[in-house]
């Protein structure tokens, strides 16, 4: 799905109108109605506050207002005023509500003119002030009625998008900024950029998006860098087995992690690697490891370095599909010399560096030129901050993740709660699955292994990249309603990761 921005999403209002054809007003009423189905089916309070601003968002309140009188509930609206003018649709739904009722109406030009400390704490308070098209900061009465709601205990419904935040940014980020924090936010056609970035995602709090029958054909034809994986996606992705097959039909992996005292980070990619579905896997490890290895994964076959504790040298490549390195590796310097020659030897594999190997191209920038064309690169932030640079809000930081990759040629998964999986060409695909829980050791080590499953198998780099991080969050959902966040282990992880591709 693809996230579109603000002067996007307003050009797809604008060709549905044209072309659906329907009237403006007659599509703030039915994504008025699409809030209504939403609330009468998942909201059993029966009283509401209605907080409206003078643009469209606004009008979609009083929409909600005035169709929510067909029911048995209790209402109040509060149209925060600062001028006389309101945006066309705004004003038609402002005379049908007070046509239908206007009793529940207060039209407020100053704070006092809210008596916050009434406002029962089962109400629902719906926050329809400002829109996705915001582009400056909150401020003068706009700001204290937010501040106020804010105090609130009751739960907020924000329409489309929580007021004050924006959908994207650019020169003003939303940090430091006045925005509603919203328990549910419901918008429309698709969510928003700023939903996935971790300075403002904690405002929109649970977000559900409501198909107002937007133009399908408009929104094909948009480029946008931005996408969200959807579980839809994923199953068009997932390759299917032929019953005549064998395991060399499904690829062998080499596998390079492991040092002394690190040997856990091998066994936990190795595992999840197998239960991927590769055909074969070969791991190399120090000598010290071998015990270790036929003991905890006997499917495993191993190449064993002449070194006692650490990474010096690695098998021929010949026969191997994919190439995975990094959990517990080191980076002592007979292993940055090793990996610079694997650099220098691969051919046409695929490859999956993580952990230790990304840690080894921080300190080595040069190495940098030398990584293949579409190798996947699993850095956590500060993983990814040591490889290309600081930056200082949500929106620089995927500036550089786009620079980066077009740059070097390589695909990024950048962990964290939206996993974003930003390929060669700058387009960034957040992931929809996972949870708190998965902040664990060995997490990312079960992700690489997923990940080198699927190369091996034969997946594109960019495929192998969104549908293993897809799985690994979805193995680790369904490990939650077994485990809490806090119990949750890597190993939890790898155990549903059958489930996973079963769902």
């Amino acid at each position: 799905m693809k996230l579109l921005n603000p002067e996007q999403t307003r050009a797809l209002d604008q060709y549905t109108i044209q072309n659906e054809p329907i009237s403006s007003i007659d599509l703030m009423e039915r994504a008025a109605q699409s809030c209504i189905d939403w609330l009468l089916t998942n909201i059993k309070q029966k009283s509401f506050y209605i907080f409206a601003g003078t643009g469209n968002n606004g009008g979609d309140g009083l929409a909600i207002a005035r169709i929510l009188n067909d029911f048995p509930y209790k209402k109040k609206v509060f149209l925060i005023k600062t001028s006389n003018k309101l945006s066309k649709d705004a004003e038609i739904n402002l005379e049908r509500l007070k046509q239908t009722d206007s009793s529940c109406l207060t039209i407020v030009e100053n704070i006092n003119d809210i008596d916050f400390n009434v406002i029962e704490k089962d109400t629902i308070v719906i926050d329809a002030l400002f829109g996705s098209g915001l582009n400056r900061p909150l401020e003068g009465l706009y700001k204290l009625v937010v501040e106020q709601i804010n105090q609130l205990r009751n739960k907020v419904v924000s329409i489309d998008i929580p007021s004050g935040l924006f959908a994207e940014y650019d020169k003003v980020s939303s940090q430091g900024q006045c925005i509603i924090k919203a328990h549910t936010t419901l918008t429309f056609q698709m969510p928003k950029l700023s939903f996935f970035l971790p300075e403002s995602s904690h405002y929109v709090g649970n977000w559900h998006v409501l198909n107002i029958g937007l133009s399908r054909k408009f929104i094909l034809n948009q480029e946008c860098p931005y996408r969200m994986v959807r579980k839809k996606q994923m199953r068009k992705t997932r390759k299917k087995r032929a019953l005549h097959s064998h395991k060399g039909n499904y690829g062998h992996a080499l596998l390079i992690a492991g040092s002394y005292g690190m040997m856990g980070a091998a066994i936990i990619a190795s595992k999840a690697c197998l239960r991927s579905g590769v055909g074969l896997l070969t791991l190399h490890i120090p000598q010290l490891g071998y015990n270790i290895i036929q003991t905890a994964v006997p499917e495993a076959m191993t190449s064993i370095d002449r070194s006692e504790i650490i990474f010096t040298e690695f098998p021929d490549l010949k026969g191997f599909n994919a190439i995975g390195i990094g959990p517990g590796l080191n980076k002592k310097r007979n292993s940055i010399l090793a990996f610079e020659n694997l650099l220098d030897k691969i051919n046409g594999q695929a490859i999956v560096i993580d952990a230790d190997g990304l840690n080894i191209i921080s300190e080595n920038k040069h190495l940098l030129k030398k990584l293949p064309k579409n190798a996947i690169l699993t850095p956590h932030p500060k993983e990814f901050e040591r490889l290309a640079g600081s930056w200082k809000n949500d929106m620089q930081k995927l500036a550089l993740l786009k620079e980066f990759c077009q740059q070097y040629g390589v695909i990024t998964v950048l962990k964290g709660a939206h996993t974003i999986s930003c390929l060669v060409n700058g387009t960034c695909y957040f992931n929809t699955t996972g949870n708190p829980g998965m902040a664990t050791a060995g997490s990312g080590d079960a992700l690489t292994g997923v990940i080198l499953a699927l190369l091996a198998q034969g997946y594109s780099s960019k495929d192998a990249a969104i549908f293993g991080v897809y799985l690994h969050g979805k193995a680790g959902d369904m490990a939650l309603k077994k485990e809490s966040q806090e119990s949750l282990i890597a190993s939890d992880i790898i155990s549903y990761l059958g489930a996973a591709f079963k769902r």
